[in-house]
């Protein structure tokens, strides 16, 4: 794409947010929306707005901020949807206040992205993405219709969420994205569970605190068989969190590995917990983070 092609596509996307912007927050100013110094305000206000027309999540309006502690700047913070999905600041704030403003802002314009009709799961985007899936794979074409490979098991997510927003589909994949991390998934398969039955199984549930706890106990195991793997792999989640944020893109991944890394290490270093046996750990697995 050139120059050219780029500034009428982003002109086209911000005259489509303006058009969005005086559908959900009709008291605003389309053109002045993104300059408003009460951003958080307007974010808590597009989330209301959306549970007034009962639209993604119903039961939950609260627009969580969570600010690092730092006792000098540059100061981060996250903000947290409805449904789980994160972002934060991305520009380098010099108080905590402007952090939030910053945070609130990106969130603000990936909800609003969000409405899109092209942020849709639809036929058309599955088929394209599962092409995209099959060519960056080196893939065969046919997987797409068996269930037991990978990208039959993308191709099986993707028409079960058929119509849903691409953040609503990114929420219930963050589930996913865990399990193959600490190495659940491949249990599961040496199980011979088979894709299908994982994925109807781990969609019925939301990332809560008893299934972190769960993945902490899998990464405290993984520490006795490999002393320092778990501040390794924190050490990573920490640079991943940190470039993805500077980035403006989507956090909760990173930042879930984060929660998770730490809580594992202060199971370890207070002696709050017994680490479990192998059986106990296989039981975990085998019985679901539930």
């Amino acid at each position: 794409m050139d120059l050219e092609d780029f500034t009428t596509s982003m002109e086209r996307s911000l005259d489509s947010l303006q058009l969005l912007v005086t559908q959900v927050l009709p008291q605003s100013d389309p053109s002045m929306v993104f300059r408003d110094l009460n951003v958080v305000a307007l974010l808590q206000d597009f989330w209301e707005t959306k549970e007034k027309r009962k639209a993604a999540f119903p039961s939950e309006s609260l627009v969580v901020y969570e600010s690092v502690p730092s006792p000098d700047p540059p100061f981060v913070c996250y903000v947290t949807l409805p449904g789980g999905s994160c972002f934060g600041n991305f520009q380098c704030c010099s108080s905590r206040a402007e952090a939030r403003r910053d945070a609130a802002k990106v969130a603000l314009i990936n909800s609003l992205f969000n409405e899109l009709p092209t942020r849709r799961i639809t036929k058309e985007f599955i088929i394209a993405s599962v092409q995209e899936a099959v060519t960056s794979t080196s893939g065969n074409a046919d997987d797409a219709d068996d269930p037991s490979t990978s990208i039959g098991a993308y191709h099986y997510m993707l028409e079960k969420n058929l119509g849903k927003t691409m953040l609503e589909f990114q929420e219930l994949m963050i589930v996913f994205q865990l399990l193959h991390w600490n190495g659940s998934l491949k249990a599961l398969r040496e199980t011979k569970c088979s894709r299908q039955e994982v994925i109807a199984y781990y969609s019925q549930y939301s990332l809560d605190e008893r299934m972190r706890s769960h993945m902490a106990l899998d990464w405290i195991m993984k520490e006795e068989e490999t002393p320092g793997i778990i501040s390794q792999e924190l050490q990573l989640a920490l640079r991943e969190l940190e470039e993805s944020r500077k980035a403006g893109r989507e956090l909760r991944f990173y930042k879930e590995k984060k929660e998770i890394l730490s809580l594992a290490l202060s199971h370890i270093y207070s002696d709050c917990i017994t680490p479990p046996t192998n059986a106990d750990h296989m039981s975990l697995i085998l019985n679901g983070y539930h």
